[in-house]
């Protein structure tokens, strides 16, 4: 190829990689509607490539048939990090709510981000699991209490929460538009946006 030829077609710039922002937390925390209106405001302000990835969606399209031991939690987040991670390596904006109740899967998700170029942002929704029960939105807490249901992450199922999230989200303590603000500074000040 001539120096003419490379000015009339220069090599294509890889895209730039995208991040993932893994917001984890108990059920009922508020993950999912938090990454709602973050997605909303983004795609508002013009963000062009935003995706929403839900633990629960994911869970039945992706995971069908995976149960909920420590094994096929750690299977099912790990779907959901390798997909997370290959959008955000095409320069996706990825937002997923995923309880994600471990600390070594969480880092094999971040793993699995650095190892393709892509950002990974680790957020709490710290909501005590007291205000998650009084939420209760898919009645999974009212479902423990009655013995219907066993296992419950953060009830009768362990929850280890972040030692070092880029950030931690109390959204028993402030509103959902506090919240989505919170979010938006940190992505501003770890420049993804």
């Amino acid at each position: 190829m001539t120096a003419l030829d490379e000015r009339q077609h220069p090599p294509s710039r890889r895209a730039q990689a995208g991040t993932t922002l893994w917001l984890t937390g108990l059920p009922s925390a508020g993950k999912t509607t938090l990454a709602t209106a973050l997605a909303e405001r983004l795609r508002a302000d013009g963000v062009p490539q935003v995706e929403l990835l839900d633990g629960d969606e994911v869970r039945e399209f992706l995971s069908k048939g995976l149960g909920f031991s420590r094994e096929d939690r750690d299977t099912n987040v790990l779907r959901i990090g390798w997909v997370a991670a290959t959008l955000a390596k095409h320069g996706v904006l990825v937002l997923a709510s995923v309880i994600s109740p471990f600390a070594l899967t969480r880092a094999a998700v971040g793993d699995l981000h650095r190892e393709r170029g892509a950002g990974y942002l680790e957020v709490h929704v710290a909501t005590p699991v007291e205000v998650c029960s009084e939420r209760d939105v898919k009645g999974l807490y009212a479902k423990q209490r009655s013995g219907e249901l066993t296992g419950l992450t953060g009830v009768d199922a362990p929850y280890e929460a972040p030692t070092a999230p880029a950030a931690v989200v109390p959204t028993h303590e402030q509103s959902l538009d506090e919240s989505v603000a919170q979010l938006h500074a940190l992505l501003v000040a770890q420049g993804v946006l």
